[in-house]
């Protein structure tokens, strides 16, 4: 069990509800957002394993012409991909990294790259300031 006072990835770690595969078109990815009121959903190739995570706002910027995102694939589109959080990374290297790429989501991947959660920058956040005592960089 990790320490309280160093967070891992898996701490701080929310269950991957959404995925789809990188097959879906950009209309019915945008369906499944909008439906589940959520900001990004995970992409899984075709072996289940995760390929990466794209938010609601990487899909508007393609869903404005209908003819093109009912034909086009999420693989096809600029998405946020690997390298993925581990989870017993600690949480202040995720959050590191996170700002680094300028992210606000990033899944968790076992050794076999299967998708066991997805870490927010929000989320980040709070398990960082708790183990801080109240105090937290803003990752």
């Amino acid at each position: 069990m990790p320490s309280p006072t160093h967070p891992t990835a898996a701490d701080a770690m929310l269950a991957p509800e959404l995925q789809v595969s990188d097959h879906t078109s950009i209309d019915r990815a945008l369906d499944v957002l909008r439906g589940s009121h959520t900001e990004f959903v995970l992409i899984r190739d075709d072996t289940g394993r995760c390929a990466g995570i794209v938010t609601r706002d990487q899909l508007m910027a393609h869903g404005a012409k209908p003819w093109y995102a009912e034909n086009t694939r999420v693989r096809d589109i600029a998405h946020d991909h690997s390298p993925f959080a581990r989870p017993g990374m600690p949480a202040a290297d995720v959050a590191a990294d996170m700002r680094n790429r300028s992210l606000a989501a990033l899944p968790v991947v076992d050794d076999d790259g299967f998708a066991l959660g997805i870490v927010t920058a929000t989320r980040l956040q709070t398990v960082l300031a708790a183990s801080a005592g109240g105090t937290a960089e803003q990752p």
